[in-house]
């Protein structure tokens, strides 16, 4: 029988790092690269029920349902999976329990927790985790209820405050930057180092205005790959450097990489055969650019701590539209609560009316087992439904009112089912 949690207790549980908590290159190596075994993992080992995984260039996220989950068990497996020492996982997780995690989960549908406050994106990146956890078998009735009642209010806080209008990303701040900085920008050679998520996004921008550009990334195939997604021309990356000595008027950067691609030896050497300027953005985090290149005559360098002091200017000043988010998040999350509460007390009501009909299946045969060739059918029906009617009416009452006590959130009911199995007899369940 289906066991819905209370959230009186720690029965959901969150385990995340996310960008905002850690760099993009220590977020990488916390990825499963192998997510149904990661699923098959948790599931099996960490005394998880259900399960959720929740994979973007921005966040990994584990959402688990269970009786008891061990958090130390679930860092130790994630640790396993991605063989990362165990204390570098403990450093970088965060972990929410209960309400906490709901009201989590409901931000982050409400793209409150994004890196562009209310973009779209993550909404369908969460249905898509939600589709593939239910159709493997690893949600259940629990993160189901969460996760529908949670993508609702995503839209719902959408709609109703408009938090989505007007929501800019660093990449395409970084090409309106370029479109201030230069006069006929259609006329300029663009080059966009990258194919990830932040790529993507400079990629649409440019794309929205028209305007040509190349892709490079640190294989050809990558490039290639990612161009014929976003419209760009590819060329190998080496290819990529030979151009800046010339054509290239603008470089957007937006990859991960261990070490500077664009050192300060590398550009003052390809500086001192240019004429003509060149702006280069770094929206790399860690950055992939070398800071000093700053100082070379005829070079704009612009990274990723810039633009984000702009975006976030552009969060302040949408205060209203999150305070009404936030507040939306309230009153859905209390009807969440009422939800699942109510839902946790169905176990034991539909053990008590199933126990009461094979009382009431029993006392019938044995009537008409009495009465014998005494009645006919229509007679047997009338008392078949009599005896229907006769345990609705005796158990009705008493057990919508459990249910309405049971949904009171403010109270902790977790004696009230066993009182209530008590009375009729029953074991704990």
């Amino acid at each position: 029988m289906t066991a819905y949690l209370s959230l009186q207790s720690s029965q959901f549980v969150n385990l995340r790092v996310t960008f905002k908590n850690s760099p993009i290159h220590i977020l990488e190596k916390f990825t499963f690269k192998d997510v149904y075994n990661a699923y098959k993992t948790l599931i099996d080992s960490a005394e998880l029920e259900e399960c959720l995984i929740l994979q973007t260039c921005n966040r990994v996220e584990i959402y688990g349902v269970g009786n008891n989950p061990q958090h130390h068990k679930i860092t130790e497996l994630w640790s396993s999976l991605i063989d990362v020492h165990v204390e570098e996982v403990r450093s970088n997780v965060i972990i929410d329990d209960g309400e906490q995690a709901i009201k989590h989960l409901a931000k982050l549908t409400s793209g409150l927790d994004s890196l562009v406050v209310g973009e779209d994106q993550i909404l369908g990146q969460v249905k898509r985790s939600l589709e593939f956890s239910r159709k493997s078998g690893f949600s259940g009735p629990n993160l189901n209820i969460l996760f529908d009642r949670t993508i609702k209010i995503g839209s719902k806080v959408r709609t109703t405050t408009g938090i989505n209008k007007g929501s800019i990303s660093i990449g395409s701040m970084a090409v309106n930057l370029a479109f201030e900085y230069f006069d006929e920008i259609d006329k300029k050679g663009i080059l966009l180092i990258g194919s990830g998520e932040g790529a993507s996004l400079i990629a649409k921008a440019l794309k929205q205005r028209n305007i040509k550009f190349f892709i490079s990334s640190r294989t050809f195939d990558r490039a290639r790959s990612f161009s014929d997604t976003v419209a760009g021309i590819p060329i190998p990356f080496e290819e990529a450097l030979q151009k800046l000595n010339e054509s290239i008027d603008i470089v957007f950067i937006s990859t991960v990489a261990p070490y500077y691609l664009l050192t300060y030896e590398r550009m003052r050497n390809i500086m001192q055969n240019r004429e003509k300027g060149l702006m280069i953005f770094d929206l790399s985090n860690p950055r992939t650019v070398e800071d000093k290149i700053a100082i070379l005559n005829k070079v704009k360098l612009v990274n990723i701590d810039q633009i984000s002091e702009i975006v976030e200017k552009n969060v302040r000043k949408r205060k209203k539209e999150i305070q009404a988010a936030e507040n939306i998040i309230e009153e859905e999350i209390f009807l969440i609560k009422e939800t699942l509460k109510r839902k946790s007390s169905e176990p034991a009501i539909i053990t008590i009316f199933k126990d009461a009909d094979s009382i009431r299946e029993k006392e019938f045969k044995k009537a008409l087992s009495l009465l014998g060739d005494k009645i006919d059918e229509k007679d047997i029906k009338i008392f078949e439904q009599f005896s229907y009617a006769l345990i609705e009416g005796i158990l009705s009452t008493p057990m919508n009112n459990l249910r309405k006590e049971f949904s009171q959130i403010n109270k902790n009911n977790s004696e009230l089912i066993n009182l209530a199995l008590k009375l009729f007899n029953y074991e704990k369940i």
